[in-house]
């Protein structure tokens, strides 16, 4: 199983993959390494803030490293930042984005 440091101050939190393998955790068991209630973790996964919407809404979400980190991002963001829950969709789109722009000049580089 993946073990995760959580490290945070006053600015940033990281939480950060030791042994880089991959892992799928329950909603209680991703609400607990994020330091969230289920409920919140439940309402972020509905909102689709950790990719597209799921399908079958009744459905128990499951979280991989990839969702576990923005849980914890899209968290710090609210708490630390003063973010509104209705801000936070766009905001986890538009750090996507980011991201895929990242990658992609990466590409175009090499």
């Amino acid at each position: 199983m993946s073990r995760f440091v959580i490290s945070e101050n006053r600015s940033f939190a990281v939480v950060r993959l030791e042994d880089g393998g991959r892992a799928a955790y329950s909603l209680e068991a991703a609400a607990e390494i994020a330091g969230v209630h289920p409920d919140l973790a439940r309402y972020y996964w509905n909102q689709g803030l950790f990719g597209p919407r799921p399908t079958d809404a009744g459905a128990d979400p499951v979280f991989d490293n990839d969702s576990l980190y923005e849980l914890r991002r899209v968290e710090h963001y609210r708490k630390h930042m003063g973010v509104s829950r209705r801000a936070l969709p766009m905001l986890a789109r538009l750090l996507r984005e980011v991201a895929r722009l990242e990658a992609e000049v990466r590409f175009l580089k090499d």
